[in-house]
């Protein structure tokens, strides 16, 4: 136990020393502060102009050709951050020419064109319009068949209420929650599983590890490299996201009107636990394999070689949850199948928790599966790790690995 522990520190002091680490984190903390601070400080520099409207001379100009006083009053009130003029004659050239952001060409209350020089993928003007020309025809219509304009208001005027009552979770919230979780994980695996990867095969280049052998129980530096990794990957996330949401909270009568920000900082926190467990696991166990397959490279070169197959069952499992993700159906026989394979439940069954309601039967089997999968790879990777260190020359193969693993 001794031994794990002098391996854990000094990997741990390695990690915390170093310039990169280090910077890295302190970057994303300050861009962090600078983002959530933005608020504060520009109501500070802004004062009263910061919520003052934009001079009408400065906004873009809207043409409205074929309407009347009412469109245009209409067309006013629906597009505040147009200035809308009426206009008899040629109202292409203005638009082509960037006299005018847009024009609409009226032929009727129910036949309109939209004209545009470049239209914008997020351009919905059309459908405002159609909403606008709708509500005037409406108007009209009933003006014209006799109905009083007391009448005429009064049904215009009038819009359903309902509520939205969801009895599972509310998808649309929990998406923010999930894909910030997949991604992070995605990313400190990425990083320290190939850290893990590098260090190991640094030390076996460099000749250093055949002391380190002798010395000390693989399963130990095994162990020891991992869990320093991790605790290094943990820290750094609890020193971003905890400087978030320290900033955040400083700062939230600022934030108060965005919906956004308030999703992201207001996790539920069962939520959260179960993020914390499934993050741990899923990293352990891909750097259990990283660090195994670290050790059978002979190069530095090697790595990035020898990693492929892992790093590629990750992104293909990354994929399947971000397509279940974006489909809505975090249900479906793919998502519930890779919810119980370790190398893909950390992502997929924290996904469905999130997004769906497991039974709490699946939740218990998909972690006990993942734990013992844990254990059990990182038992595996140290017998590996033994045997790799002392595999010299070229890349040795997955049978010659079994073959010595069966004689150590």
């Amino acid at each position: 136990m001794g031994q794990f522990w002098k391996i854990l520190k000094f990997e741990l002091k390695g990690y915390l020393q170093n310039k990169v680490f280090v910077g890295v984190t302190v970057f994303l903390v300050v861009v962090l502060a600078l983002v959530l601070f933005f608020p504060r400080v520009a109501d500070a520099l802004g004062g009263d102009d910061a919520d003052s409207p934009e001079p009408a001379g400065e906004r873009d100009v809207m043409l409205l050709k074929g309407g009347d006083e009412r469109a245009l009053e209409a067309f006013a009130e629906a597009f505040p951050e147009y200035e809308v003029r009426l206009e008899d004659g040629d109202v292409r050239s203005p638009v082509t020419a960037g006299d005018a952001a847009c024009a609409v060409e009226l032929a009727s209350l129910t036949s309109f064109t939209y004209l545009v020089d470049n239209l914008s993928m997020y351009d919905n003007n059309a459908q405002r319009v159609s909403e606008v020309l709708t509500d005037l025809y409406r108007l009209a219509a009933l003006s014209e068949a006799g109905v009083p304009a007391e009448e005429v208001e009064r049904i215009m005027a009038a819009e359903p209420t309902f509520d939205v009552l969801s009895l599972g979770v509310d998808q649309g919230q929990n998406f923010f929650y999930t894909y910030i979780m997949i991604f992070a994980l995605y990313m400190v695996i990425l990083l320290y599983g190939q850290m893990v990867a590098t260090n190991v095969a640094t030390e076996k280049s460099s000749r250093a590890m055949e002391l380190l052998v002798t010395s000390a129980r693989p399963t130990s530096m095994m162990f020891g490299k991992v869990l320093a990794s991790g605790i290094a990957g943990l820290t750094q996330i609890v020193c971003v996201f905890g400087s978030a949401l320290l900033f955040y909270n400083l700062n939230a009568s600022f934030w108060a009107g965005n919906e956004l920000m308030g999703l992201l900082f207001d996790m539920p926190v069962s939520l959260l636990l179960y993020m914390v467990v499934f993050f741990i696991l899923g990293f352990f166990i891909y750097a259990f394999l990283y660090g195994a397959i670290g050790s059978t490279a002979s190069k530095l070169e090697d790595i990035n070689t020898a990693v492929m197959p892992v790093t590629l069952i990750f992104i293909a499992g990354f994929m399947v949850v971000v397509f279940g993700m974006s489909s809505g159906s975090v249900d479906n026989p793919l998502m519930v199948a890779c919810s119980y394979i370790p190398f893909t439940s950390p992502m997929a069954m924290f996904t469905r928790i999130a997004m769906s309601h497991p039974a709490a039967w699946e939740i218990v089997l998909s972690v006990t599966i993942l734990a013992a999968s844990c254990v059990g790879i990182g038992v595996l990777a140290a017998k590996i790790y033994k045997v790799g260190v002392l595999l010299y020359g070229n890349k040795p193969k997955l049978g010659d690995i079994f073959k010595a693993l069966k004689k150590a």
